[in-house]
C-alpha cells in the first residue's frame, strides 16, 4: 500500500498545529497506520534596515523576523483517508504538500 507524505509548511505554528491534529485524527478515525506528525526546526529569516531613508540622523536600525514552520505526517495512502484529508479547511496561511509513495 501506497504512503502518502504531508507536509505542512506556515508562519504560524498554531495553524499548522491543529492541521497536524486534524489529519492524525482521521488516521485514527479511518484506523490506519501514520507516523507523525514531526515538526522541523524552525527556520528564521532576518532583516535589519535603516530607520532614515535618506541617510540623515542618527545610526538606528529597525529589526524584522520571519519564522517559517513546517511539520510533516505519514499515513497509510488509502483513497479514503486522502479524500477526508483533502476535505480539511485550510486557512490561507497554510502550505500543504502530498506526495504519494
Amino acid at each position: 500500500m501506497p504512503t502518502a507524505r504531508i507536509k505542512l509548511i506556515s508562519r504560524s505554528k498554531y495553524d499548522v498545529r491543529n492541521i497536524a491534529m486534524q489529519i492524525v485524527e482521521i488516521a485514527k478515525a479511518t484506523n490506519i497506520k501514520f507516523k507523525g506528525p514531526v515538526p522541523f526546526p524552525t527556520k528564521h529569516l532576518k532583516i535589519s534596515t535603516r530607520k532614515t531613508p535618506c541617510g540623515d540622523g542618527s545610526h538606528t536600525f529597525e529589526h524584522w523576523e520571519m519564522r517559517i514552520h513546517k511539520w510533516m505526517v505519514e499515513i497509510d495512502g488509502s483513497e479514503q483517508a486522502i479524500r477526508q484529508v483533502m476535505r480539511i479547511p485550510v486557512p490561507d496561511t497554510v502550505r500543504i504538500e502530498i506526495a504519494l509513495s
